[in-house]
């Protein structure tokens, strides 16, 4: 468990633990409000005069008519013929509402008329009163609605449920019918409308199918994928065909050393009868100038003849070249005539060239298509989306018009019909016995009642008293170092010399728990300061009858009996105590000796052994000028150096009646604050604290006396009883310290 949960446990626990201590605290006036308020309701109950109650049921079912939905004329399964009623319950609850038509002031009143309802006086009852008096409740997991009215006359109560059943049946049945009519008239405007609606959306569909040349969307889109795929596995074969032509083309081009139009022109000119005709007469005429030159110089005339026959015929040759591919083609004369080899190699590349071009133009045009198909398939889905919105508003249009010609339909037949909302499936009867339960009821009520009264009687009575009454309480306004705790002894023991209750418990009872706490608190003091051991202390509280006296004594006489030399002065001059507690007399005491009318060695009285005790004299007009003296100041200082004490301490007045222990707090080392549960208020707490903190007094740390351990929220004394068990020796002891 996390350390969080563990202290909001514990919160719970102290929070509990504190509320049963304020109940056990205040049980006594919180017991008897409460017996009395139940009391009271009992003895009321025997005064109730007899009543009747009497109830019938209703079985809320709706017309068909009044059902949200396409199919507003029920089949055969649903409930027969238009008159049949539908269950409510199934999608909502509208038995409430119909809770209020009953309880509507005009059906109520219809009924106080009809039966001439009277109050007590013979005045006619007040809609209000037989609203009230009329309990209307929905029978759990049924559509049943329960109406019941209790009176003191059986048979009136027997009426009154029937008559209210009944005339809001014959209403129902009116509202029903009139409801029906207005809502048929209403529809039967809508029917032209909403016909017209249903034409202008298929309309609209059409004309949409029309233009986008739109057949079957869907086919379409499995159709384009596929033809796609066809075209893409086309593309994909003349691509490779492509390929393998490019590459043989290459090749026969590196091999020809020709383009694609010189192969052509080539090929026409070797295929020429007249240009190889004129080719060949100029071929014959270089041989014969080749052979004339090795005869004749070049003015020869037949040399000159035939180099004039060899320029004829090469005008002659490019005239019939031009005439054959063309006038602006320049054909190198060595290829005019090739051989067969050289012409089949470049017919095969022009075949090449032509099968490439095809090729080409096949996956251009595979290329076109598919980019086309592809389009399409693109602006499918927003068309199928269209046609979709145009045919949701098609069947819109369409189901409106059926819902409204149907309900037309229906509405003629339920105006005709009788059938209400519901049914009577149990009339009511005239009761026999009276109510008893309202007896129990009110007993109910005044036990409820009388816990609350107990309960406000007890945050009263706790508010009020502004005590504080544990230990965590007073310890949460003083804020100092808990020093001990004192237990509220309850037993009565007996002192040495008289029949009372002992005071100094160290002395008389030196076994006991009290006493160990006394000790247990001068051993805090003894380690409170490492550096500064405490001589002069005082002993103070808040408000009187904390028993800050009492616990000066015991806490004297537990240092003394560790063998340290102590000294108790009584410093309370206005109500003087310790010659009470140690039976002796207070006619010479610190008053004084602080005027000078007698000497210390001679006031001060020997109690025990190492414990002096100093009274406080007769009291003085003006206690706190004594005290606020320098031979005050002077005397507590000589009290270790010339008297040779070890510890000093003084009995102080309460912090809130008297500046005596401020002023005496300045001489010494420290206060020593007493508080008592029970005694001390919070208001009287806040002050003290606020006091002490507002100077800076040096507060040694506190002592809580008087706590009864069952009225705490947390046991601090829950052992003592086994661990300070007097055994046999230790009363033997005590009775010889007695004596």
């Amino acid at each position: 468990m996390s350390e969080k949960s563990m202290e909001s446990k514990e919160s719970i626990d102290l929070d509990l633990s504190r509320y049963l201590l304020i109940l056990k605290r205040w049980w006594l006036p919180a017991t008897a409000i409460f017996a009395a308020t139940v009391m009271l309701s009992a003895i009321a109950t025997q005064f109730m005069r007899p009543s009747y109650e009497a109830e019938g049921k209703l079985l809320f079912r709706i017309p068909s008519f009044k059902v949200a939905g396409s199919n507003l004329l029920p089949t055969n399964a649903e409930g027969g013929n238009g008159g049949d009623l539908k269950s409510l319950l199934a999608t909502q609850n509208p038995i409430n509402t119909q809770i209020e038509v009953i309880s509507s002031p005009s059906l109520l009143q219809r009924t106080i008329d009809k039966l001439g309802l009277k109050d007590e006086e013979g005045k006619p009852i007040e809609v209000e009163q037989l609203r009230k008096a009329v309990i209307l409740k929905i029978v759990n997991g049924t559509d049943v609605l329960r109406i019941s009215y209790t009176s003191r006359d059986p048979e009136q109560a027997a009426a009154v449920v029937n008559t209210i059943m009944s005339l809001y049946l014959e209403n129902d049945i009116l509202t029903n019918r009139s409801e029906a009519a207005a809502t048929r008239q209403f529809m039967a405007k809508q029917l032209p409308k909403t016909q017209e609606a249903v034409n202008n959306a298929e309309v609209a569909l059409r004309i949409f199918k029309q233009k986008h040349q739109i057949a079957d969307l869907s086919e379409e889109t499995r159709s384009a994928v596929a033809t796609i795929g066809n075209l893409d596995n086309d593309m994909n074969t003349v691509k490779a065909q492509l390929d393998e032509v490019n590459a043989q083309t290459n090749e026969l081009r590196q091999k020809v050393e020709l383009n694609s139009q010189e192969a052509i022109d080539v090929s026409a000119l070797s295929q020429s009868p007249a240009v190889q005709g004129v080719l060949t007469q100029l071929q014959d005429t270089d041989r014969q100038l080749a052979i004339e030159r090795s005869r004749f110089l070049d003015d020869n005339p037949v040399i000159i003849n035939l180099e004039a026959k060899k320029a004829s015929l090469k005008s002659l040759l490019q005239q019939q070249i031009g005439q054959t591919v063309g006038n602006q083609t320049q054909i190198p004369q060595r290829l005019l005539q090739i051989g067969e080899l050289r012409q089949n190699l470049i017919q095969s590349f022009l075949q090449s060239e032509v099968q490439r071009f095809g090729l080409a133009k096949r996956l251009s045009s595979l290329s076109n298509s598919r980019s086309a198909y592809e389009q399409r398939v693109k602006i499918i889905p927003q068309l199928a989306q269209n046609q979709r919105e145009l045919e949701r508003k098609v069947e819109v249009a369409e189901s409106t018009y059926q819902t409204l010609l149907k309900k037309v339909q229906e509405l003629q037949l339920v105006e005709n019909t009788n059938t209400a909302s519901s049914r009577i499936i149990a009339p009511a009867f005239v009761p026999n016995k009276p109510v008893t339960g309202k007896k129990f009821i009110i007993l109910l009520l005044g036990v409820m009642f009388g816990l609350f009264l107990a309960t406000t009687t007890v945050l009263f009575l706790s508010m009020r008293d502004r005590s504080l009454k544990t230990l965590k309480e007073v310890r949460d306004v003083f804020r100092y170092t808990l020093l001990g705790i004192i237990p509220l002894s309850v037993k009565k023991v007996r002192s040495r010399d008289s029949n009372v209750e002992p005071k100094i418990a160290v002395r008389d009872t030196p076994y006991s728990l009290t006493s160990e706490m006394y000790r247990m608190i001068q051993a805090n003091l003894k380690f409170l300061s490492s550096d500064k051991v405490l001589r002069t202390i005082v002993v103070t509280s808040a408000v009187p009858k904390e028993g800050k006296s009492t616990v000066s004594a015991n806490l004297a006489a537990a240092i003394a009996q560790l063998g340290r030399k102590v000294l108790l002065i009584d410093a309370d001059m206005r109500v003087p105590s310790q010659h009470h507690l140690w039976q002796l007399t207070n006619a010479v005491g610190l008053s004084e000796v602080l005027v000078g009318q007698a000497e210390f060695d001679v006031t001060v009285s020997k109690v025990m052994d190492n414990l002096d005790v100093l009274t406080a004299g007769v009291r003085p007009p003006n206690p706190l000028a004594l005290l606020d003296s320098k031979r005050m100041a002077s005397l507590i200082e000589n009290f270790s150096s010339q008297h040779n004490y070890d510890f000093v301490i003084i009995d102080a007045p309460p912090l809130l009646l008297a500046a005596d222990a401020l002023t005496l707090s300045q001489m010494t080392d420290g206060i020593l604050l007493v508080a008592r549960p029970g005694v001390i208020d919070s208001n009287s707490a806040n002050a003290a604290q606020e006091m002490l903190e507002r100077s800076n007094y040096n507060v040694l740390g506190l002592v809580v006396n008087g706590i009864i351990d069952k009225n705490e929220s947390s046991s601090y004394l829950y052992h003592d009883h086994e661990y300070f068990k007097p055994t046999k020796l230790a009363k033997e002891f005590q009775g010889l310290a007695k004596k």
